[in-house]
């Protein structure tokens, strides 16, 4: 097959989209087929492209401006044999101001070819206190997701209550499947480094950690219940990832006395991210709409084995629950979620148990061969969630 992957951002541009495409275009590579990546050019410093076997990367001159979409066809329509289209779809990642309505016309022009449509997001959504702008983009946004929907051939989705959202604006064509979303990180084996990290950083105490990239909505929860944890138990936490030293001194400028017991790193690479990780023994990762099957620093956490405390939410599928995999406290309260950490840490035996619950509904759930499987079939075979 000649998998014609679109998407918004790719290697070395950072964001959990860009690590997703990747993951699946190496994936597909690998079984056979030859894969064709469009995206947006690179700007600035951000690091060596990426490179694998049997993956060729398209930059396109704009962000799928006129310009682009000309780009596109042309180069698509020079390659040979049959294509099959797979849009990693999330409104804003298209330019325009996340209205690019001339991208939606272009995937309609090719519907007589095999198109198949990840839907990362779906729409903006309305808020009555949201400004008119706001409410405008949310309903541009509906007809883009419309005329994307109504293109593709296949539909999957990132967690399953965007299949609701779907079925709320049209009527596809296709089913719509849901498609798990794995870790980005791989497991690093090296007991040594983590060992070495979790002296520099634990000091003999229990060593709680968060990976992310710290915005706004899940800092107004870590930040609160990182503090009530760190009153509650003694123990430190390790903040991981793009920003992380900034939330690090932001949590100490408030709470000086928790100088020596929070710490930030920066910036990992991959591989340093996975031994941080290996090297906590627990791993808080607090979500504003509860976790969820397309929360990938959640995966990071469960792939390597470490008990996680997470929030429920109104995006929080069944299973998370019925699995006991995890410890859940509300999203909108710090203190309860800080509470539930701070017993999990005193509590060694539960710990492990969850570790190695948490791997296991990783591997039956979310490993990328399940995604793969599901794109290598040749008919609508959702993946149930029970």
């Amino acid at each position: 097959m000649n998998w014609h992957v679109i998407t918004g951002e790719y290697p070395p541009q950072h964001g959990g989209v860009s690590d997703y495409t990747r993951q699946i275009a190496r994936g597909l590579a690998d079984g056979g087929d030859a894969v064709h990546v469009w995206a947006p050019p690179v700007e600035g410093d951000q690091g060596s492209a990426a490179t694998d076997r049997g993956v060729t990367v398209h930059r396109l001159p704009d962000r799928f401006g006129f310009n682009g979409l000309r780009y596109l066809t042309r180069e698509i329509d020079r390659l040979p044999g049959p294509k099959r289209f797979l849009v990693q779809y999330v409104p804003h990642a298209f330019g325009w101001k996340a209205a690019n309505l001339p991208f939606c016309f272009w995937i309609r022009s090719r519907r007589r070819e095999s198109i198949w449509v990840m839907f990362h997001e779906v729409a903006y959504p309305f808020d009555r206190d949201d400004t008119l702008s706001r409410n405008a983009l949310a309903a541009v946004n509906r007809v883009m997701a419309t005329m994307i929907a109504t293109s593709a051939e296949r539909l999957f989705v990132s967690i399953p209550e965007w299949r609701t959202h779907i079925h709320d604006l049209v009527e596809p064509r296709a089913a719509v499947e849901w498609l798990p979303v794995p870790s980005a990180i791989p497991v690093v084996d090296d007991p040594g480094g983590s060992m070495r990290l979790r002296a520099q950083y634990g000091g003999g105490a229990a060593l709680v950690g968060h990976f992310g990239t710290y915005g706004d909505s899940i800092r107004a929860i870590l930040e609160p219940a990182a503090a009530a944890l760190l009153d509650a138990r003694d123990c430190r936490v390790l903040l991981l990832g793009r920003g992380s030293d900034r939330v690090a001194r932001a949590i100490v400028e408030q709470h000086p006395s928790l100088r020596d017991r929070v710490h930030g790193t920066g910036m990992l690479a991959d591989d340093d991210v996975s031994r941080h990780v290996s090297a906590c023994d627990v791993m808080l990762q607090p979500y504003p709409d509860g976790i969820s099957t397309r929360r990938t620093s959640a995966m990071v956490a469960l792939t390597h084995a470490r008990p996680l405390v997470t929030t429920s939410g109104w995006l929080t599928e069944s299973l998370w629950d019925a699995s006991g995999a995890v410890v859940l406290a509300p999203c909108d309260d710090p203190v309860a979620l800080a509470a539930a950490t701070a017993a999990l840490v005193g509590d060694a035996a539960h710990r492990a148990r969850l570790g190695a619950d948490g791997a296991g509904l990783y591997d039956r759930r979310f490993h990328l061969r399940h995604s793969l499987a599901v794109l290598r079939s040749t008919s609508a075979a959702p993946v149930a969630l029970a």
